[in-house]
């Protein structure tokens, strides 16, 4: 599997319309949502953040918005695919262990759907092996192994925001190619937790 190291900082991202629900804590969103342009202003690109922790997605929200991207959280995969067409994101990050809808079924009816076909996928898990060849199945395009350094995140999501945009339409008989980083998700579980130890943010 391809691997990439990096990324470049930014200036800091608002988050319009924060009072419209969509991020929620153990409470589902209970009235309509906004529905967001699809240029962003002032930022550069727009990030649908999915996991059941509370914790982690405020930690992955803020790291992103520092680096001045727009951020919307779901806190499973039943509310993604709820909001999906109206936050029109750029890059969806995924936990895979959530209460109705899972983030591998998520992304399995992302890619079925001819509207979100083509939208770049990371799985933000353990990403045992077992995840990483499941996800690679129904055509995720990344993984993120827990615990994360927040660069390593960055650099995920800058690298998805750009190859989204220049990707040609995606073949749905084609598998996610399995960009990677913390840990050789490729070789073993082990391996990526030892990979992922010493001061990184995980959940």
């Amino acid at each position: 599997m391809n691997r990439f190291l990096g990324g470049q900082g930014g200036g800091r991202g608002g988050v319009p319309g924060r009072s419209q629900g969509v991020e929620v804590g153990k409470t589902r969103t209970r009235w309509p949502v906004r529905t967001y342009p699809r240029v962003v202003p002032g930022a550069s690109g727009r990030v649908l953040v999915v996991d059941d922790n509370k914790v982690i997605r405020q930690l992955i929200r803020v790291n992103l918005e520092l680096e001045g991207l727009e951020v919307v959280t779901a806190a499973d995969g039943a509310e993604c695919l709820d909001v999906i067409h109206q936050v029109r994101p750029d890059v969806v990050t995924l936990d895979v262990v959530m209460p109705r809808l899972d983030g591998l079924r998520t992304a399995a009816r992302l890619r079925s759907d001819p509207r979100t076909r083509d939208l770049p996928l990371a799985i933000v898990s353990a990403c045992t092996q077992y995840e990483v060849d499941s996800g690679l199945e129904v055509g995720v395009d990344a993984f993120l192994a827990k615990p994360f350094e927040p660069a390593e995140l960055i650099a995920l999501v800058r690298q998805l925001i750009e190859r989204g945009r220049r990707r040609e339409p995606r073949d749905p008989r084609d598998p996610g190619d399995g960009l990677s980083l913390g840990g050789a998700l490729g070789a073993s579980a082990s391996e990526g937790e030892r990979a992922g130890r010493g001061g990184r943010s995980g959940g």
